[in-house]
């Protein structure tokens, strides 16, 4: 690599660099969701306003290793918001978790006697529950993939189906966001 090409390539990291130091999670849910600082969008934030949000969660990782990007943008969702000035009192989460990702809602005990490796979305699962996001795993994958309540994350709560809560949040006047 001649000089010219080196010194190309240094300000490039440099450069890429500086942009990811923009990019952090927080201040609801540290070490996971991660987001940009948007400056002066041409579509202004309403912080006065009450997000009511239901994540429908249907797929899960194919790996036993990694975390379920779909829980992350929970996580997203709450640390943009609060990043931007709302406060999380204004901010009412649910996460309906279904299909093949409802694997990951399993302690790490269980999931590791399953998949031989600790479940790396249980922290996460954990950190959402703490912020006030309510989970719930349909009761119809609970009982195909056998997931009894006593073997998730303390605090999934379990519904009738991943249908039924969705209809009764939306009841509620919360948005649906399919993942």
């Amino acid at each position: 690599m001649n000089l010219k090409h080196f010194s190309l390539f240094v300000l490039i990291i440099i450069g890429f660099a500086g942009f990811a130091q923009d990019k952090k999670s927080g201040p609801v849910i540290e070490g996971y969701g991660q987001v940009w600082a948007i400056e002066n969008p041409d579509f202004k934030t309403n912080t006065s306003q009450e997000f009511k949000v239901a994540f429908d969660v249907k797929d899960g990782p194919e790996s036993d290793t990694e975390i379920n990007i779909n829980f992350d943008t929970v996580a997203r969702f709450l640390n943009m918001h609060a990043q931007s000035g709302i406060p999380l009192s204004q901010i009412k989460v649910a996460l309906i978790v279904h299909g093949s990702s409802s694997r990951n809602l399993l302690t790490d005990q269980v999931y590791q006697s399953r998949y031989q490796v600790k479940n790396p979305n249980r922290e996460l699962v954990e950190k959402l529950i703490s912020a006030g996001v309510e989970v719930i795993l349909c009761g119809q994958s609970s009982k195909s993939r056998d997931l009894p309540k006593e073997d998730l994350v303390p605090g999934v709560k379990i519904a009738l189906s991943a249908m039924t809560a969705s209809i009764q949040l939306q009841g509620q006047g919360y948005r649906l966001m399919k993942l």
